[in-house]
């Protein structure tokens, strides 16, 4: 396919995308005073007991909250649509039976990216409590109901966008970009960054929580490996096969 047909239907991916996550936003809109109940959560035990408290700073910043939190909903809400335009743009490439190998993992790229969302949900509370520990005795935190949300809704979003790189792995292999075998020989600096970003998206003093967030990640990617190595036997299986049908075929003269 010719640039110029690459970048046309890179845009239309793109438009589409946008379309599906802006229809999220409008039902992320309607459903924002039980998920910003939820968000507020580990904020409002540690007020409870008095040591945080959650400030809204400005006039319009409820509203501009309510704007962020929508389309932060939107996204989540329209992670099946936007993660098949990602596909379809790598797919054309492909051909039929290579599409059919990648259907199975494809679909489980929705669920691993809720998957990470709910896995960074799981680990906030702590981070938050052990950030808010540094308060002096006798004062209180006033946390500012903007950052705190947007520093919530960041993390979560890249823990799905982390566990989607499985997916991004398989993709760039059947468009044939790169090799299992790359993949696997880099094996080490991934565990090396899966490492470094579990030890940076769970700001808490034990291992064990780190290693909870490491792991899953790093069974992903070495499943990631693993359907890569496979499709690239099968297809130097089938590269041969060919190679040799066609030197025995006779020519004719």
């Amino acid at each position: 396919m010719p640039l110029r047909e690459h970048l046309l239907e890179l845009r239309r991916r793109v438009v589409l995308a946008t379309i599906g996550l802006l229809v999220g936003a409008v039902v992320g809109w309607f459903l924002y005073d039980p998920v910003i109940a939820v968000l507020q959560e580990p904020v409002l035990r540690l007020e409870r007991e008095g040591l945080v408290a959650l400030n809204f700073a400005g006039v319009a910043t409820s509203f501009d909250l309510k704007v962020k939190v929508s389309l932060f909903l939107g996204v989540l809400l329209s992670s099946p649509w936007w993660i098949l335009q990602l596909w379809l743009f790598v797919t054309p490439g492909l051909t039929r039976r290579e599409r059919r190998s990648a259907v199975a993992f494809l679909a489980g790229s929705v669920p691993l990216f809720l998957a990470g969302a709910w896995l960074a949900w799981r680990v906030l509370p702590n981070a938050v409590r052990l950030l808010t520990e540094f308060t002096p005795d006798e004062a209180t935190n006033l946390i500012d109901a903007q950052l705190y949300l947007s520093f919530v809704m960041r993390v979560v979003l890249a823990f799905g966008i982390a566990f989607l790189l499985p997916v991004v792995m398989v993709g760039l292999n059947l468009a044939g970009l790169v090799r299992g075998s790359t993949w696997l020989h880099g094996w080490r600096w991934a565990v090396v960054l899966v490492m470094t970003f579990a030890a940076f998206a769970t700001p808490t003093p034990d291992v064990v929580t780190m290693f909870v967030v490491a792991l899953p990640m790093l069974a992903l990617y070495l499943v990631a490996v693993g359907v890569c190595v496979l499709h690239d036997r099968r297809d130097d299986a089938r590269r041969g096969a060919l190679t040799a049908e066609a030197d025995t075929t006779p020519i004719d003269r």
